[in-house]
């Protein structure tokens, strides 16, 4: 590779590194503990905690934890009903003053689906968690936030490219893994920040590729709506607004027999941004690690409870559904939490690395510089 393109290069790499390298420290310091995001919130005390009752207990269905839902916060209505499979005895809850309030105006809680008790949820509404949470998603600046994190994620993965074109002529002089320890400081976490950045190549590419997926959802969830749902919707577009709701009862066995072999996941329920002014919308997944993660919408009158779809997926809403649990390492249990977790604490040295040696590149005279590289 010719001088002066590998001055270009590194030009790129620097630059693109240096403008989003604070940005990326804080993403990768807020997301080491939403790595460990269920096991904290049982630590800190923000997970809900069921009360114990009989093996035996026989289910509310879902008509009767709409209900209690409405008593336990009367003057807002249902946006959604989820599980989670690490507590199979509750139902997330999602609540609002209007069907169609945005997300972070809602509040979660979690029904008993025996006893129907409302449960509070400290970590979904407040406290630590979603403060790390929100943080690493918008910096609290709702959708300007997500886009400025999802360009900073582009500029990350140009900084990993540039690195990488950068690492093979670098290498020739030296061996592999080499560091050099009889050499200045400067040289020694060069050789450091190189070493590492390479052993973390592909995972660093993948966090990256897959954060600025997830930071686009709000614009990949218009796009869903605007196309696919619509167009399941088409038939109802003229019909008069939904003065009446068919109850909830049996929402999940209408969508089992319209979508075999699969369970649900979560319901929209009408006028919510995952549903229509006229459906329940019940999401469901299937049962291996991939397809778990990946949602087929059957929407279902909510008058009559007549199935008026089952969706099909487009390709940037299977990208988002299997991005955002790949970014957290949520696919493979504690061992792939573990390595995800050591792979983020060298990605953050090879950061700070980066920040030292731009800084001490700038201040040292060009003449030790070259007596650097010399030797």
């Amino acid at each position: 590779m010719h001088a002066r393109t590998i001055r270009r290069w590194s030009v790129i790499h620097t630059w693109s590194s240096l403008v989003c390298t604070l940005f990326l420290l804080m993403l990768a310091l807020t997301g080491l503990p939403l790595i460990f995001h269920h096991e904290l919130e049982h630590l800190l005390g923000e997970a809900p905690q069921l009360r114990e009752l009989p093996a035996d207990s026989p289910r509310l269905d879902l008509q009767q934890l709409v209900e209690a839902a409405e008593r336990a916060r009367p003057h807002e209505v249902v946006q959604y009903l989820g599980w989670e499979a690490d507590e199979p005895n509750g139902v997330v809850t999602i609540m609002a003053a209007t069907a169609g309030t945005e997300p972070n105006s809602s509040h979660t809680f979690m029904l008993d689906a025996r006893s129907g008790e409302a449960v509070a949820m400290p970590a979904a509404n407040g406290g630590f968690m979603m403060l790390m949470l929100r943080l690493h998603v918008d910096m609290f600046a709702g959708l300007p936030g997500k886009l400025l994190l999802a360009f900073m994620g582009i500029l990350f993965v140009v900084a990993i490219i540039s690195g990488v074109v950068l690492y093979a002529p670098f290498m020739r002089r030296l061996p592999f893994a080499a560091v050099r320890r009889d050499k200045s400081t400067r040289l020694r976490w060069l050789d450091l920040h190189n070493l590492i950045g390479i052993v973390t190549l592909t995972w660093a590419l993948v966090v990256g590729v897959t954060g600025v997926i997830s930071a686009t959802a709000d614009l990949l969830i218009e796009a869903w709506r605007n196309d696919t749902l619509a167009a399941m919707v088409a038939p109802y577009r003229d019909a008069p607004p939904l003065t009446q709701r068919a109850p909830a009862s049996d929402l999940l066995q209408i969508a089992s027999q319209a979508a075999p072999g699969m369970q649900a996941d979560f319901i929209a329920f009408p006028g919510t941004r995952f549903s229509s002014e006229h459906h329940y919308a019940v999401f469901m997944v299937g049962s291996t690690h991939l397809t778990a993660h990946l949602w087929t919408p059957v929407l279902i009158d909510a008058q009559t409870l007549a199935v008026t779809a089952v969706g099909t997926r487009p390709w940037y809403m299977d990208a988002l559904a299997m991005s955002q649990p790949l970014h957290f390492g949520d696919y493979g249990g504690r061992p792939m939490q573990i390595l995800w977790a050591v792979l983020d604490v060298l990605t953050i040295i090879v950061l700070g690395s980066g920040l030292y040696l731009w800084w001490v590149r700038r201040r040292a005279p060009r003449a030790a510089l070259r007596d650097e590289v010399v030797a």
